[in-house]
């Protein structure tokens, strides 16, 4: 067997036709968007609470600190790396079940993956609902009004809160997303887990769904995951590169 593990991974996989890729935020350090958990992440500068349903519901100022946050946010400028564009490239060649991504910065699909091959179980920030009539927009009109001087900007037909489509602590998940996730799960023949520590759930139980029922799970991280005891291989390498030469070896 050969001592490479990026071709450790190729052998495990390149028998897959339907391989289910589950993401966090590691596929997109390298886009310039910052981890949540790391030394530089998202909580070693913001109070966690300020992204909690409950203050986004009750503070004005919590909302105010919101928009903010995110009008100035790295993920606007940001762009797909090699690793987004890897998997795009697997489904094109027709070997991938799905990809479900904690993410929100929306990169797989700037990347090129088609919705029906993409679940947001997390959502994202190019979408703002009304929290409580069905209204929606796109999060850059939102934007627009905020850099124009509304600091708490609501829903202009009911006058209701609106928010992003990213899902907060406390918030319930998305049932239709979690649904399609789990659907992806139980129709591939592998698992692949990029740049996720497998911590957050509920999300983690759908690539965990899979990999239950024997078929090959294989994670690339930087880091230590919740499942490494668990996974057929482990790959310890950062994901853009990694995932690049991966799939130009299953192609």
């Amino acid at each position: 067997m050969t001592a490479d593990p990026i071709e450790r991974a190729a052998d495990l996989l390149r028998g897959s036709s339907s391989l289910l890729v589950f993401t966090g935020a590691g596929i997109s350090t390298e886009s310039g968007i910052p981890d949540f958990r790391g030394p530089d992440g998202l909580w070693s500068t913001v109070d966690p609470e300020d992204f909690t349903f409950e203050r986004y519901l009750q503070s004005a100022a919590a909302r105010r600190r919101s928009w903010i946050r995110w009008s100035t946010s790295p993920l606007r400028r940001a762009r797909p790396n090699q690793g987004h564009l890897a998997i795009a490239e697997l489904a094109r060649i027709g070997r991938l079940a799905g990809c479900v991504t904690q993410n929100i910065d929306g990169l797989h699909r700037v990347a090129g993956l088609a919705d029906d091959l993409l679940v947001e179980v997390h959502g994202n920030v190019w979408t703002v609902r009304c929290l409580m009539c069905p209204a929606e927009w796109p999060t850059q009109t939102v934007f627009d009004r905020v850099e124009g001087g509304e600091e708490d900007p609501h829903c202009p037909r009911c006058g209701g809160l609106i928010k992003l489509t990213v899902i907060s602590f406390g918030q319930a998940m998305p049932t239709a997303e979690m649904h399609r996730g789990y659907a992806m799960a139980q129709a591939a023949d592998a698992v692949l887990a990029v740049g996720t520590t497998l911590s957050v759930w509920p999300a983690a139980d759908i690539p965990l769904t899979a990999a239950r029922r024997g078929v090959p799970f294989v994670i690339v991280n930087l880091g230590p995951t919740d499942c490494d005891q668990i996974a057929d291989l482990k790959v310890e390498a950062g994901a853009g590169p990694t995932m690049s030469r991966l799939v130009g070896l299953l192609g």
